[in-house]
């Protein structure tokens, strides 16, 4: 018989329980127990007797309070589920239910699903390798039922490049692993797959859940593969140029081996793009793309740098000749024309070579120079190239200076905004004043506009002080108005990329709120090639302009190419005849000037000639009925200070 001893629950409720309840020993040595207890253990209640030889008991007393399923030593491997509860000192309640898989799989799930699970996860019960239960959601992602995947072996739904790891789940089971499964139909898919601390501790049977992450891994390569290759060309990026370029170098370095790096521009291609639109535009990319390809061989790297840019490196070439004969070959590629949507697009390139070790030791500078060598010739008609050199170096550097000053100007405050007077031919009084831009550079005094304006223009700097030129001199405007002085228009002049700007419009309309300048008193001026370039989009924003209440104006017109169909279409308020029909009196250029103010005033425009420095000049003018003037020979562009008195004065 057991041992008498006093237990926390007395003998008749304890026969009377239902559940199997034995109370032990730390030694394993068996107390007490009920009636349940002894038939679910198969124990002689007449002999004293050691829980181990039913259970391994000593999994149960790592904690005062542990929860495991275990298995019967001595009937087969049956399961169980075992409570148990340190009582005392050296005692333990174990609470014991019998276990079927068939029966106890709901609520092992429960149980998992207050830790981990959720609807994209699913569960699996395994012994060994073996399968021995499942939920839908599990089986759903292999594509078998529950019945066809129980008993099968799980190395048949992994893919066995990953199926070493498995035996490593349970021994970290707070770590995720990331596996490949295999579908009953032989297609692929990427799992996650967690073991469980349910049963950490036992060795009967392992829970594990797993959860499909396809979509996340493929949109992993997917970033790596943006990060590395271009997906309209599908060439590389300059990500991975720069990678296989510094390889390139260390290697040149110790062969003591000529590389050749390639910085490609294609000419045209904004004009193009403006033309036929950013569809096309992306089109031709491709198919320049694939004509680089063909000259992919070991010796050479081809990657796409941006936009209409292209790099390739050369490796090995044998002298600086193969490095210009290289050159060659490529602009010949170009010569064809390229076949689109029923047009030949012609178009050329423009590249610049610097070459390892003579101008550059390191992957960056051979592009930094490369690029250099491609900028200075950019600007030249069809194909060419052209090897970097120190003075190109020279001319780079002072134009990275420039940019870095331009920067600061805009961020200290040296621009300043002079205005000239356009002066009405008929009243003789001030009707205007245009705002013309200065920079006083703090150590160089003024810089004149043409030094400046176009590195803005290629920085895209002009977008930002553009801004600060119409901001101030809406400002200034509304100044002279609160003085008293009569109100004028202020003319500003617009670079094509603040024209082409998104929401132009509404930042017009928000910088005459903030100021409080009238619409009516604010005129914007656009070169004649500006407006007749993508006539669709110029066209809307005019219309808008217009509707706003300001006036829109074509400045030097004469240059370009319009036509009355243009000027009769655009809402053009007035044409400012360019100078040079006004600085020259041969009579061809009075011929021009008279068509000018004639057919202006045919389409109900207002002309403004500038430029005007003599009393001859002047006289023409007014004997043409020309509107309005501005010139020297009335007033030089002044300071705000300077034209206030003159305001002034004619006031």
């Amino acid at each position: 018989m057991f041992k008498e001893i006093n237990l926390p629950i007395n003998d008749q409720i304890l026969t009377r329980l239902k559940d199997a309840i034995v109370f032990v020993r730390q030694n394993g040595e068996v107390i007490r127990g009920n009636d349940a207890a002894y038939a679910l253990l198969k124990m002689d209640d007449e002999n004293e007797k050691s829980i181990y030889e039913y259970l391994d008991f000593r999994l149960l007393q790592e904690n005062d309070e542990t929860h495991l399923l275990m298995e019967l030593k001595n009937q087969n491997g049956k399961l169980i589920e075992v409570k148990a509860i340190r009582t005392g000192k050296d005692i333990y309640c174990l609470i014991i239910s019998e276990l079927s898989i068939t029966d106890k799989t709901d609520e092992l799930k429960r149980h998992i699903n207050n830790q981990v699970y959720n609807n994209s996860e699913g569960i699996v019960m395994y012994e060994g390798n073996r399968i021995i239960d499942c939920d839908q959601t599990f089986s759903d992602m292999f594509g078998y039922t529950e019945e066809e995947i129980k008993n099968m072996d799980i190395s048949q739904l992994i893919d066995d490049r990953g199926f070493h790891q498995l035996p490593d789940i349970h021994l970290y089971p707070e770590r995720p692993y990331e596996l490949t499964g295999v579908r009953k139909d032989s297609s692929t898919f990427y799992f996650e797959i967690m073991g469980l601390p349910y049963n950490n501790h036992g060795n009967i049977i392992r829970v594990a859940v797993i959860k499909d992450i396809t979509n996340r891994i493929e949109n992993e390569k997917r970033i790596e593969y943006m990060a590395y290759y271009d997906e309209l060309t599908d060439l590389p990026h300059w990500n991975f140029f720069n990678k296989v370029l510094k390889e390139a170098v260390n290697e040149a370095e110790k062969n003591q081996q000529m590389l050749a790096v390639y910085f490609i521009d294609l000419n045209y291609f904004k004009e193009i793009n403006d033309t036929f639109g950013y569809a096309f535009g992306d089109k031709l990319l491709r198919a320049c793309g694939d004509r680089f390809k063909t000259f992919l061989n070991t010796n050479t790297f081809i990657a796409r740098m941006s936009g209409d840019e292209f790099l390739i490196l050369y490796r090995c070439p044998k002298d600086q000749d193969a490095v210009a004969a290289f050159a060659e070959k490529l602009m010949t590629a170009f010569e064809k024309p390229i076949k689109m949507n029923d047009y030949e697009i012609f178009t050329s390139i423009s590249i610049g070579i610097s070459i390892y070790p003579e101008n550059g030791t390191s992957a960056n500078d051979l592009i930094k120079h490369a690029d250099s060598a491609m900028y200075v010739i950019k600007e030249k008609h069809g194909s060419n190239y052209n090897i970097f050199e120190l003075s190109i170096a020279e001319n780079f550097k002072a134009m990275l200076t420039m940019e870095r000053e331009l920067r600061k100007a805009l961020m200290e405050g040296q621009f300043e905004l002079h205005y000239q007077p356009q002066k009405s031919l008929d009243s003789n009084k001030i009707v205007g004043v245009e705002a013309l831009l200065r920079w006083k550079h703090p150590l160089k005094s003024y810089i004149p506009p043409d030094k400046f304006i176009g590195l803005a223009e290629k920085t895209g700097l002009i977008i930002d002080i553009g801004d600060w030129v119409l901001k101030e001199a809406c400002r200034q405007n509304k100044t002279w108005q609160d003085k008293g002085f009569q109100p004028v228009i202020v003319s500003v002049n617009l670079s094509a990329k603040q024209f082409y700007q998104k929401g132009l419009v509404e930042k017009v309309e928000h910088i005459l709120n903030e100021t409080g300048l009238a619409p009516k008193y604010l005129e914007l001026e656009i070169t004649e090639t500006m407006a007749m370039t993508n006539e669709e989009n110029i066209l809307e924003t005019m219309h808008c302009l217009r509707k706003l209440g300001v006036f829109v104006s074509i400045d030097d017109f004469g240059t370009g190419y319009s036509s009355f169909k243009y000027l009769s279409v655009f809402p053009i308020t007035k044409l400012k005849i360019d100078k040079m029909f006004i600085n020259e009196n041969r009579e061809q250029n009075q011929a021009i000037v008279k068509s000018i103010i004639h057919m202006s005033h045919s389409l109900d425009m207002k002309v403004i000639a500038e430029g005007v420095e003599t009393i001859e000049q002047l006289k023409f003018l007014t004997e043409e009925k020309c509107d309005e003037m501005q010139g020297f020979y009335f007033s030089k562009p002044l300071p705000p200070e300077k034209l206030t008195k003159l305001l002034q004065t004619v006031g």
